[in-house]
């Protein structure tokens, strides 16, 4: 365990860590604007707010934190709500990222990679490679994907699709071929290995 004074300087250089304790049980308002200060950050670590009884009462959603701790519990109580923050967070990131045919999409931060190169995508662009990757296989017509993607409320016509579908394909580059066309239809995400065997060397002198 290691003690960081509430200083913004301390604060950025701070080394990673698996939980984080915010001490709350002197000063609330101070408290609060840590939590805020820390989640505002891009904390990717359990926040666990250990406070008084009486302290308790003030804790609300919007604080941020993952977990309360009344500084009277015991070792094992500490423990186990640990494990529990820590597990609950694992489970939070495996459920937000996504990985198929050599993509990697992350929900989270709205950002999506092909083979470890980021893809500068547009918002709509990133919800319709979302979408391709969440229905693998599936054939999707023009109008269903407008209705997914942009929803019902959209006016514009499925030349929409078709555009956007261009630019990601664009921006996919190699891996174009991810999204197929199906003629008369619409497209579906097409998938393939994430890694393919490579293909067997020639013997010498063959």
């Amino acid at each position: 365990m290691r003690l960081i004074p509430a200083e913004p300087a301390q604060l950025v250089n701070a080394p990673s860590a698996d939980v984080i304790f915010i001490d709350a049980r002197v000063d609330l308002v101070g408290a609060k604007s840590l939590c805020k200060i820390l989640n505002t950050t891009g904390l990717d670590a359990p926040l666990l707010l250990v406070v008084t009884e009486g302290g308790l009462t003030a804790v609300s959603p919007d604080w941020g934190v993952d977990d309360v701790i009344l500084f009277t519990a015991g070792p094992a109580e500490v423990d186990a709500r640990i494990r529990l923050a820590v597990g609950r967070q694992s489970a939070e990131q495996v459920s937000t990222r996504i990985q198929t045919s050599g993509i990697t999409i992350d929900e989270s931060s709205y950002s999506a990679k092909v083979h470890g190169r980021p893809l500068d995508l547009t918002y709509k662009e990133f919800q319709l490679l979302h979408f391709f990757a969440t229905h693998p296989s599936r054939v999707f017509t023009r109008e269903q994907l407008l209705s997914e993607v942009w929803g019902y409320d959209y006016f514009g016509g499925t030349r929409t699709v078709d555009v956007h579908v261009r630019r990601l394909r664009a921006k996919l580059g190699d891996m174009e071929q991810l999204i197929g066309t199906v003629r008369n239809v619409g497209y579906r995400f097409n998938v393939y290995e994430d890694e393919p065997e490579p293909a067997p060397r020639e013997r010498a002198g063959a």
